[in-house]
């Protein structure tokens, strides 16, 4: 299966940059095609791309997304036919619609091509005045962005920073934002936010990864062996998690009636497959993505406050985020146990709550965003 991703932006935002940078760190080993067309940067140097062993299929005459748009699905096709890469990049005219060049993608009729993301560059600096006079067509490109990458944030302070992302936000609420300067990043942390995996879904899986740790363990001991040793490996918070597990039950009995007999059914002990098997469909998740900066004594002041029930009943909480001076601050959190400690930057703050019954508006406002 090759991989279609759309590098799209305006001129001089780093869209050339951004491409050297994934083939050097994030590709290696890959058989890459770029398609760029002439209305983009400067061409990237065929010394550099031969050197990485890029093949480059340039387009000829007009731009992408109108003329082209017939035109194009066949040119993709020729590619594909021709060198059978991993990988096509395609970088549009730093003009047009965003929307254009996915529906153009999207329309080729070639089964052994996905079109696997679509990434907007912008220069940080640039969001506000570009909104203003170039309203259409740079919205577009936000709007229609899977991933916001973005350029030159060094060059901005915190609050300019978290004032931009928060434009952004207005026209995009789902995409990943990226505001770590790009020298802090390794490739592959891009590439992670390009085909992103979610803070939630990789606490759930390591929930879910954990639950079956303790199922295989089960099986080799009688019950009493069983619960004694759960207790003494594990985090001291499965007493809570049974007792939330069935709070939460309570106050969902018409959607979970089936799940809700089944628990009933079983012995006690299996009582943590059960919590575990489902939590993806019981709990709720609420996560954020934001460049605010913390310190470590506000964070520790959020966790403990996690624990008093007025966010709701909450299992695990998880999160990177922006210390001071440039540093990256990580915590864990499960009931009544939490820790801090220095982290690696990510492309940019993340965090993720997950329990039931969870208050939103006040998890918001407690980590002030």
């Amino acid at each position: 299966m090759t991989k279609i991703d759309i590098i799209s932006g305006f001129l001089g935002a780093g869209k050339t940059t951004l491409i050297k940078k994934l083939l050097a760190e994030a590709f290696p080993g890959e058989k890459i095609v770029l398609i760029e067309n002439e209305f983009g940067e400067i061409s990237i140097d065929g010394g550099f791309l031969k050197e990485t062993g890029v093949q480059i299929s340039e387009m000829s005459s007009g731009c992408i997304c109108c003329t082209l748009v017939g035109d194009f699905s066949k040119a993709l096709v020729e590619v594909y036919e021709r060198f059978h890469p991993d990988r096509v990049l395609i970088e549009p005219s730093g003009v047009g619609k965003l929307s254009d060049v996915i529906v153009a993608v999207k329309g080729i009729d070639a089964p052994d091509m996905e079109l696997n993301s679509y990434i907007t560059v912008a220069d940080a600096t640039k969001v506000r005045i570009y909104m203003k006079n170039f309203g259409e067509f740079y919205n577009n490109q936000i709007e229609s962005a899977g991933t916001v990458i973005l350029s030159r944030t060094q060059k901005l302070n915190q609050e300019k920073l978290e004032a931009a992302v928060a434009l952004l936000r207005e026209k995009n609420p789902d995409a990943a934002i990226l505001t770590t300067p790009w020298d802090d990043l390794d490739g592959k942390t891009i590439l992670s936010a390009i085909e992103k995996v979610s803070l939630a879904d990789e606490l759930l899986a390591k929930m879910r990864a954990e639950h079956e740790a303790e199922e295989a363990e089960h099986e080799h001991h009688d019950h009493d062996e069983h619960e004694h040793e759960h207790h003494h490996d594990h985090d001291h918070d499965h007493d809570e998690h049974e007792h939330e597990h069935e709070h939460h039950h309570e106050h969902h009995h018409d959607h979970d009636e089936h799940h809700h007999d089944h628990d009933h059914d079983e012995h006690e002990h299996e009582h943590h497959h059960h919590h575990h098997h489902h939590a993806d469909e019981v709990f709720d998740s609420w996560g954020k993505e934001t460049p605010k900066a913390f310190n470590q004594a506000e964070i520790e002041k959020i966790l403990s406050a996690l624990d008093t029930g007025e966010y709701g009943k909450i299992l695990r909480a998880k999160g990177i985020v922006n210390g001071e001076n440039g540093a990256w601050l990580e915590f864990d959190y499960v009931p009544e146990e939490w820790e801090t400690r220095p982290g690696h930057p990510d492309y940019t703050g993340r965090l993720c709550v997950i329990g039931a019954e969870l208050k939103t508006d006040k998890l918001s406002e407690l980590f002030g965003l």
